[in-house]
């Protein structure tokens, strides 16, 4: 009798804990920032590293490739944002504030693109979706097994002649991209690495003179994680017209936003 008792008590912790971690905690932390970023970013995923022996970036791309269109950037998307909300969070700019980005690219219809922080290539493949021929994205990538399954995605998406993703550190990128690439100036660009390197990144553009006035710079996560030195500098900067974003932190309920500055030279 007694072991039939402790064997359903641990058969009661085991679903309690099964619950706590499928639906409880997700539900709980899709309210918080910190929380949401702490637990997908630090406890999931690393837990998920060790029993898989893969990494996030690597699963990522096994879901597109075994349910994504080859070939279809639209299906693409839909798969990684079903991924991201049903099996594991990742750090995509998401679909919510995927539309935003979707709507200034649209607007300004850019001929040259600049993205910094490629990841898993979700937004690479955003953009370049709706780039018309003849027009370029650059992406940066600093890791190398980020980079390594971005190509992938991009590939898989078909896009591999629109969007050119270059591996290393923007810092020592951004100088060398006029003589590299011959390009002059950027129409677009999307910051989206790390938040501690906007402020650095955008001054070392303006000091290279890659924007143009009128370039269009639009940042994500300025609010979660956040990047308070690079907001007060663009609202405060005479050089930039800067307005705010109001979103979520992609796949929470978590505020979190874009800051769209237009240089005005």
């Amino acid at each position: 009798m007694m072991i039939l008792t402790m064997l359903l008590s641990c058969i009661g912790l085991l679903v309690a804990l099964y619950a706590l971690c499928l639906w409880i905690i997700p539900a709980v932390v899709q309210y918080s920032g910190c929380l949401a970023l702490l637990w997908h970013d630090v406890i999931v995923e690393k837990s998920l590293d060790t029993v898989t022996r893969t990494t996030r970036p690597q699963r990522l791309l096994k879901a597109v490739q075994d349910r994504a269109i080859r070939g279809n950037p639209k299906s693409v998307i839909s798969v990684i944002d079903h991924y991201c909300r049903n099996q594991e969070w990742a750090m995509n700019v998401g679909d919510e504030k995927g539309f935003i980005l979707d709507s200034v690219v649209s607007e300004l219809n850019p001929q040259t693109v600049l993205e910094l922080g490629t990841y898993c290539g979700y937004s690479a493949v955003r953009i370049g979706r709706l780039l018309h021929s003849g027009a370029r994205l650059l992406t940066l990538e600093f890791n190398p097994d980020y980079a390594a399954v971005a190509r992938e995605v991009i590939s898989w998406a078909g896009l591999e002649n629109t969007v050119q993703l270059v591996e290393g550190a923007s810092g020592d990128w951004i100088p060398r991209l006029r003589e590299h690439f011959g390009i002059h100036t950027f129409d677009f660009i999307f910051l989206d690495h790390w938040k501690e390197g906007y402020l650095a990144d955008i001054k070392l553009l303006e000091e290279c003179r890659l924007l143009r006035k009128g370039t269009v710079l639009l940042a994500d996560n300025v609010v979660c994680p956040g990047a308070p030195d690079y907001l007060e500098y663009v609202r405060k900067s005479p050089l930039y017209d800067s307005r705010y974003f109001k979103s979520h932190l992609e796949y929470t309920k978590a505020e979190d936003g874009l800051e769209k500055s237009v240089y005005l030279g």
